[in-house]
């Protein structure tokens, strides 16, 4: 009767042990996945930030008052400067 008992304890023991290391396997993977968006949610956050960025520099041209002549060239030279960013932040963020 005791040694069916200790084997009863012993099977209960290998359940538990696999049980465990599942729920540790699947803790490492929600570790990692929680990690992976994490890091998503930061670069969407700065995508957000150049975006709006972006819209605070379209409302200073569009707020500004320059001669018609000047307004061509100041827009073309601010769009080459968010270009430039744009391809800044490209390269950072490899």
């Amino acid at each position: 009767m005791i040694h069916e008992e200790l084997q009863k304890l012993e099977k209960l023991a290998r359940q538990a042990s696999l049980k465990l290391a599942e729920m540790s396997d699947e803790n490492r993977q929600l570790k990692e996945k929680l990690a992976q968006m994490e890091a998503d949610l930061d670069q969407k956050e700065q995508a957000i930030e150049d975006f709006k960025n972006k819209i605070k520099i379209s409302n200073i041209v569009d707020n500004r008052t320059v001669n018609p002549e000047d307004s061509a060239e100041m827009s073309e030279l601010i769009n080459n400067y968010i270009q430039q960013i744009d391809q800044l932040i490209t390269y950072l963020s490899e």
